[in-house]
């Protein structure tokens, strides 16, 4: 069995995909997004099976969250879409998968060879 797959959840902004009221509570939403993401580390993605690694990366107020089992939180310094662009190309070959609606964000991954997916993916 190979490396599994790198899914990297842009957590802004797969969190503002859903006006359910979140910018009341960046910090709690996030926390709320991981719990969400844990069972995918074991049994995948649609389309994607699994074990799959997980990185959540958060920024802003978010930062803070912690990691649990199956789900690496990481807290951009700054831009989480500059931080999802370093974790892509420090993959190097290894297959990635970034879950984002961000126009711009997608096509700076995927020309570093990574394949996007939308946030209902983890929805």
């Amino acid at each position: 069995m190979g490396v599994p797959l790198l899914v990297i959840v842009d957590g802004a902004n797969v969190v503002g995909s859903v006006p359910d009221g979140w910018w009341r509570d960046r910090r709690g939403a996030a926390d709320r997004l991981r719990d969400r993401l844990v069972p995918f580390a074991a049994d995948g993605l649609p389309g994607f099976p699994g074990p799959l690694e997980l990185v959540l990366v958060v920024e802003g107020a978010a930062r803070g969250v912690e990691p649990v089992p199956g789900v690496r939180v990481d807290a951009a310094p700054g831009s989480g879409d500059d931080r999802i662009v370093e974790l892509v190309a420090e993959a190097g070959d290894r297959p990635v998968l970034v879950v984002t609606a961000d126009r711009e964000l997608r096509h700076r991954v995927t020309v570093l060879g990574a394949d996007v997916t939308g946030p209902r993916t983890v929805r």
